[in-house]
């Protein structure tokens, strides 16, 4: 089936209106079958106490850019929640935008493997993880968050 490009544009500025994308200064740039482009302006609020990105940082961008990256696959009466996060933090980040390009690794039944590679702005891989999602009928579904938000319905994701 082919995604409808409206329902992804909906579906990005929905998700960009996130308290915690806000929170963590995240949204996602890119979007479609098998892929995502999210990015992190980075700032003070990231860093740990020694200067550096904090690791939980660069474990929401891992997870965040991982699970945009299968949402394409999966149908709209389901969803999908993160079982496992793995994260390896490659280089020390102080500032900049981070630009996190996920990628599906494998869709399953059930489970769902994305990974997720992390540059800095002179495109150095500064970080690398993996993230394992659960397929879950009825929960946490495209149509909840519109609820949430309480917007207006949604194209349909699919064209055919």
């Amino acid at each position: 089936m082919r995604l409808n490009p409206e329902h992804i544009r909906e579906v990005i500025k929905l998700a960009n209106g996130c308290g915690y994308f806000k929170l963590l200064s995240i949204s996602i740039t890119e979007l479609g079958a098998g892929f995502s482009v999210v990015e992190m302006k980075l700032g003070d609020k990231h860093l740990n106490p020694f200067g550096g990105i904090h690791g939980g940082a660069y474990s929401s961008l891992i997870d965040t850019a991982a699970y945009w990256a299968l949402y394409c696959d999966v149908d709209e009466a389901s969803g999908l929640i993160s079982i496992d996060v793995a994260v390896d933090n490659l280089a020390v980040t102080k500032k900049g935008i981070l630009v996190a390009k996920g990628k599906r690794i494998k869709f399953g039944k059930n489970i769902c493997v994305a990974e997720t590679r992390v540059f800095d702005a002179h495109d150095k891989l500064v970080a690398f993880g993996t993230s394992k999602l659960m397929v879950s009928k009825g929960l946490q579904t495209i149509q909840h968050a519109r609820q949430f938000f309480d917007a207006a319905s949604l194209p349909a994701k699919f064209l055919d």
